[in-house]
């Protein structure tokens, strides 16, 4: 289930909350009780890990500047 991120507007806090996706776009109260938040953008990290911890390369070339067209 995704995590979401929120700022409570009144206090300042930074909360997350675990919803599906279909209830993302619903206000979340803080914990103190304060209703004004907001949901924050959250970066997501992905790795290069495949299985058993081995290390994948990540896609290049295409283009010009990736270096496709031998310039």
């Amino acid at each position: 289930m995704p995590r979401y991120e929120f700022r409570c507007r009144a206090c300042g806090d930074t909360f997350e909350i675990n919803r599906p996706m279909a209830r993302s776009g619903e206000p979340a109260p803080c914990p103190q009780g304060h209703d004004d938040t907001v949901k924050l953008l959250s970066t997501v990290a992905v790795t290069g890990r495949g299985a058993a911890g081995t290390s994948t390369p990540a896609p290049s070339g295409g283009g010009c500047c990736g270096g496709g067209c031998g310039c």
